[in-house]
């Protein structure tokens, strides 16, 4: 049964909105299927797609996957290049436990039949499903040093994820669910999570998924910059989903932007960093010279965020929006081999890339911070676990080492597959110690949450008063697609690859009266705007409730709105240079790196309720600087 019919079949047989399932996943991306297809076939597992199984960023990855497989590289010289390019924050044991998985990780992949690139493509080439790692081709990337990352051509993400579709529609304990969009997490009083509030966009229908155990592998954030090569179901709903429920946040000001996006139009299509491991320059389009060569000794190879901000210097002073990647001087026949995707697409634009420059922007990529978890994948919120770009496991700490992330989602997906059934194991031996004993035992108890070393909290002000909007009108309706597309652009320009007070403040402002229009309500705790009827309880007789699509699209936006505020005000309260992140009136290191986090929701409103100024929501501003000696801080108006 296709993905399609099997959802209008579970609608169909779930017309009070309620359905049972053993471990429901929020996301169909590598890490989602990843975790689907390793666990247990004895399990019932839902996986929930927002929309077609497409459109997710493992899909688009061209690239390929990181590891250390080559007999001349080494796990260790692979943790110190991701070391360097993590600019002080990665997360050291998480760091070597992921990628010492690499080989094993990409092997797995090999057997769920991806057709990786081999060494030889000859008539004695092995069949996909029989390939070893020892068989496969090579490229290098930015801040690698040497050749680690294994591909498919040049759209490894698609031949990824083709694998592994075929594979979890065929495996008849998994359900795939397209066009399903997770709302909000179900949480128990003992802060278990065993469900989530979902959207069907095929019956315009809200259904509650209940479920033992919950995976988000959600993805990332990207939509809400202008210019971004993740699809635009990327919103960041699964950090915000986690964060209600009980989640720490870290990072999420390290957002990396892509050195080179094609710069034509409003396109989103990524220009792979394999074509600059393979020989490619970086040109001014006006003089021809090459720019890198003068600003790191590793010239167009350097870590992503130094590229990225010298093609935006070099855009800045030649108004011209774009700078070249030229590729012309390799051989024609060698970029048609390798490069067949993007040879395609650039053809069918007008541009030949075997003759001509390649016009290149940097774009919004990919998010290094998100939901704190463990190499295992567990949360703060016991019984659920996360993976992928939603979740924030410190291996990509304050910059991502190209194509570390494909690798991470399948170490950290399989790592979640060995750990569930531990954990509902030890579940179901609690309820039975519940029953005979009569004791109210905790699932904390069997769960160990995540910890953070060197660590810096994030303040949050106070929630203002808005106008209660409890009924939409026309013209807030009609100002949703408006807003939408504005907050694009102020995001690109105040949160983008530089930054500074002033910039954030003003973003700041402008976000609160976007609330105010919104009609954001006081007694929705930091303007958590919930427009829709979402309850979160475990009443197993709940209904499903049709909700119109306008009132969606205001939930949708009002979560967007909160989730960009949590950025800048990391941004802003990070008083120093790093990575992906660049502060112009702060350009150098602090002494002591340190992670940002944002406590849970529901800390932050306790906290405020007893006046703790620790963990609170109040604009106590205190900058993220060491030892270095700094002036005071400014502050901002609520917001």
């Amino acid at each position: 049964m296709n993905a399609v019919s099997t959802a209008e079949a579970l609608s169909a047989d779930n017309f009070d909105g309620a359905v049972q399932t053993d471990v429901l996943i929020i996301g169909a991306g590598l890490a989602g299927l990843s975790t689907a297809l390793a666990l247990p076939t004895s399990l019932n597992i839902t996986v929930l797609s927002k929309a077609d199984l497409e459109v997710c960023s493992s899909h688009y990855a061209q690239g390929g996957i990181a590891a250390s497989l080559d007999k001349e590289d080494s796990v260790a010289d692979h943790i110190a290049d991701t070391l360097i390019a993590g600019a002080g924050l990665c997360e050291a044991d998480n760091t070597s436990s992921i990628l010492s998985a690499g080989q094993q990780a990409v092997q797995w992949l090999c057997e769920q039949g991806v057709p990786f690139t081999q060494i030889q493509q000859d008539d004695n080439a092995q069949p996909f499903t029989e390939l070893q790692t020892a068989n496969l081709h090579l490229t290098k990337e930015g801040g690698h040093g040497c050749r680690r990352v294994a591909h498919a051509d040049d759209a490894t993400g698609r031949h990824i994820m083709e694998a592994l579709t075929i594979k979890a529609q065929s495996a008849a304990n998994i359900t795939v669910l397209p066009y399903h969009e997770a709302l909000s997490l179900l949480t128990s009083s003992d802060n278990q999570c065993q469900g989530a509030q979902v959207f069907d966009h095929i019956s315009q229908q809200q259904l509650t998924f209940y479920s033992r155990a919950v995976v988000l592998a959600s993805g990332g954030l990207g939509q809400l910059f202008k210019r971004a090569s993740a699809p635009n179901v990327c919103v960041g709903d699964g950090v915000m989903m986690a964060w209600q429920a009980g989640c720490r946040l870290a990072n999420l000001e390290f957002i990396q932007f892509h050195p080179t996006g094609l710069a034509l139009d409003d396109s989103s299509f990524l220009i792979s960093e394999a074509l600059r491991g393979e020989g490619g320059r970086l040109t001014c389009p006006q003089t021809g010279s090459r720019f890198m060569l003068d600003i790191d000794e590793r010239a167009e190879l350097a870590p992503r965020d130094i590229v990225a901000r010298a093609i935006a210097e070099q855009i800045s002073t030649n108004g011209l929006g774009y700078v070249n990647l030229d590729v012309s001087h390799l051989p024609e026949q060698f970029l048609r081999e390798h490069f067949p995707q993007i040879y395609q697409t650039l053809l069918k634009l007008g541009i030949d890339m075997t003759t001509d420059p390649i016009p290149v922007a940097p774009t919004a990529h990919y998010s290094c911070g998100g939901v704190v978890t463990s190499v295992n994948g567990m949360t703060d919120v016991a019984g659920l676990y996360a993976a992928g770009e939603v979740a924030y496991t410190g291996l990509h700490g304050a910059n991502r080492l190209a194509s570390n992330s494909l690798l991470e989602c399948v170490v950290v997906g399989r790592n979640i597959a060995a750990d569930l059934p531990r954990y509902l194991k030890a579940l179901e031996n609690l309820d039975t110690v519940a029953i005979y004993d009569n004791s109210n035992l905790s699932a904390l108890g069997i769960w160990t949450p995540p910890t953070l070393k060197d660590t810096q909290p994030i303040t949050l002000p106070p929630s203002t008063d808005h106008e209660s909007n409890t009924h939409h009108n026309v013209n807030i309706d009609a100002n949703i697609a408006g807003i939408t597309a504005k907050l694009k652009v102020l995001m690109t320009a105040h949160m983008g690859i530089t930054r500074s007070a002033g910039q954030l403040a003003q973003a700041l402002l402008q976000i609160e009266n976007w609330q105010q229009q919104l009609g954001c309500l006081k007694s929705d705790p930091l303007n958590i705007t919930n427009s829709l009827d979402i309850t979160n309880s475990l009443d197993m007789n709940s209904q499903s409730k049709t909700i119109p699509y306008d009132g969606l699209a205001h939930f949708q936006l009002a979560r967007q709105l909160q989730l960009a505020t949590l950025i800048i005000q990391s941004a802003y309260q990070r008083y120093e240079s790093r990575g992906g992140h660049y502060r112009q009136d702060y350009p150098h290191l602090a002494t002591t790196p340190r992670t940002s986090v944002i406590e849970p929701l529901s800390k932050l409103i306790d906290d405020d309720k007893t006046g703790n100024k620790e963990g609170g929501i109040d604009w106590m501003v205190q900058p993220i600087i060491g030892d270095t000696e700094v002036g005071s801080a400014h502050t901002v108006a609520n917001v």
